[in-house]
């Protein structure tokens, strides 16, 4: 079993899939999916280059996959409570780069900073209001 994070958004799938493509590296598969492509679907002309579908993936096994609201079809985008996306990060400076990177234009809630717990950890809502943490767990009597 594989569990994938999946993001809605209100027209912004694809700036933002492409954003977290440039922090976090990989490859989209199977190109992007308009619901304008879409065979016998009735769709406002504003809503045609909505995102049906897009998937990031990053490594084998481990993905993100989004797409954008249609209101026309009664899916209406509305922020609120919302799942965090959890990157352990392979190294202390890693983790400080992602971190910068995707919180750039967003709300941070906690720095990525040393922790209690012998992690450095932080936390943030991104420009698409989207919530990450980041999280290196430091090894031996690394500081």
């Amino acid at each position: 079993m594989n569990i994938y994070p999946y993001l809605n958004f209100d027209g912004q799938a694809e700036e933002a899939m492409t954003f977290y493509q440039s922090i976090l590296g990989g490859e989209f598969e199977g190109g992007i999916s308009y619901f304008g492509e879409a065979p016998g679907m009735e769709i406002p002309e504003e809503e045609k280059m909505r995102v049906m579908h897009i998937s990031l993936k990053l490594s084998e096994g481990l993905k993100i996959m989004a797409s954008d609201t249609s209101p026309s079809m009664g899916n209406v985008w509305i922020k609120g409570n919302h799942n965090y996306i959890s990157i352990n990060a392979d190294s202390k400076a890693e983790g400080a780069r992602i971190f910068s990177g995707l919180a750039e234009g967003g709300k941070v809630e906690m720095d990525y900073q040393k922790t209690f717990w012998g992690a450095y950890f932080g936390s943030f809502e991104d420009k698409f209001g989207i919530g990450w943490m980041v999280n290196y767990d430091l090894q031996g009597g690394e500081e």
